[in-house]
């Protein structure tokens, strides 16, 4: 395939669909797959790909989006930043209207501090070579998927010897949350559709415990709505051959045009040298998980915001009235939250789940997925 269109044909999309329904018609029981990646639970509700499937398949939300699994005392430790004399703190856009326990960085900048987006960490340390009287600090988000970019940032910082640049990083890797919830936490998943973007760097390799340990199949697609369907397709394939109740789950490369067994080596490597494994990290919905978030190496401490300034490390209970924790784990869908679309909507998120375009309670509040809700308040 070469063009865009090749991936939105109605009718591949129809074949697929129909093969689907063929697959499903052969399980003896209903079963539940969940989409890791924020980025495929846009394309789902985008495409309403989950009104397309048989009623045997549930569809659930995982851990995937950058955004929603900050916890609320990470973001109040980015208030802390802005907040210091002389600072100039830098985020990606999604990240400025993120709420803290008492307001957003977006607010906060209209309070006078000096909050800024920018598309890349490289742009804030052409910043802070622009600002030599500030100290700007880059509050770093994301899986392996951006982290490289942080990582090719943090090095051209030590080559270039800038002193009034560092790091907030709030890296996090995707093998734990993952493991959290196969381990059988509140959602019993059966199935995995793979991160195709933190696959690129990490490989679909990363996923083989999964597989292996638990035997949960994956697999690893791309973000358009075939590349989806044709993943639900391979992976009931794997329930219907008996492959499953013969333990021999595996893990499918449906993103083979981008993605590799083995991801970026290059890529891994210059992560090994930039950041160490934290010994934990809180996320949201799933609490403190080891080894789960990524600090900034001993070689770098020098552009490390942790180490320079005395941050003070809160941990923040979310909003009672908020779920997104529930959501994050694939236990609710984001309509049976009780301030979906009322208290809580883009214009005034209570959780991040409403804030970023991938957060799956954004997607369904933004493409009017409300047939459900409609159906829940008639039952």
């Amino acid at each position: 395939m070469k063009f865009v269109d090749e991936f939105r044909d109605p009718a591949a999309a129809r074949q697929l669909i129909a093969t689907i329904e063929e697959q499903a018609k052969q399980l003896d029981r209903p079963i539940k797959l969940m989409e890791i990646c924020g980025g495929h639970t846009h394309t789902i509700y985008r495409y309403g790909l989950e009104n397309l499937l048989p009623d045997s398949i549930d569809l659930v939300h995982g851990p995937g989006c950058p955004v929603c699994v900050i916890p609320m005392g990470r973001v109040d430790d980015a208030l802390w930043l802005a907040n210091q004399p002389d600072v100039i703190l830098t985020t990606f856009g999604d990240m400025m209207r993120v709420p803290g326990s008492e307001e957003s960085l977006l607010q906060a900048r209209a309070r006078g501090c000096d909050v800024r987006f920018v598309y890349s960490p490289l742009d804030s340390l052409k910043i802070a070579e622009e600002n030599p009287d500030k100290h700007v600090i880059f509050f770093a988000i994301g899986f392996e998927t951006t982290t490289p970019s942080t990582a090719v940032t943090l090095t051209a910082a030590k080559q270039r010897d800038i002193p009034n640049f560092s790091v907030f990083s709030n890296h996090v890797t995707i093998e734990p949350p993952l493991r959290a919830i196969a381990n059988g936490g509140v959602t019993e998943v059966d199935g995995f559709i793979g991160p195709g973007h933190v696959a690129t760097v990490v490989g679909t390799k990363a996923f083989d415990f999964l597989a292996e340990e638990f035997n949960r199949p994956v697999s690893v697609c791309g973000f358009e709505p075939l590349d989806i369907l044709q993943g639900v397709a391979q992976l009931l394939e794997q329930f219907t051959s008996g492959d499953i109740a013969a333990g021999k789950a595996r893990v499918q490369n449906q993103y083979a045009r981008v993605v590799r067994p083995e991801g970026n080596p290059s890529a891994q490597a210059l992560l090994d040298r930039v950041f160490d494994i934290r010994d934990e990290f809180e996320w949201r919905g799933l609490g403190t998980l080891p080894h789960s978030g990524m600090a900034i190496s001993e070689e770098f401490a020098k552009w490390d915001a942790e180490r320079i300034l005395d941050v003070p490390g809160n941990r923040v209970e979310d909003p009672a009235a908020c779920e997104c924790g529930s959501v994050l784990t694939g236990h609710i869908k984001p309509w049976q939250c009780k301030v979906f679309g009322t208290a809580c909507t883009p214009d005034t998120p209570i959780g991040t789940c409403m804030v970023s375009p991938e957060g799956a309670c954004a997607a369904y509040y933004n493409f009017g997925r409300i047939d459900k809700i409609t159906t829940s308040s008639l039952s």
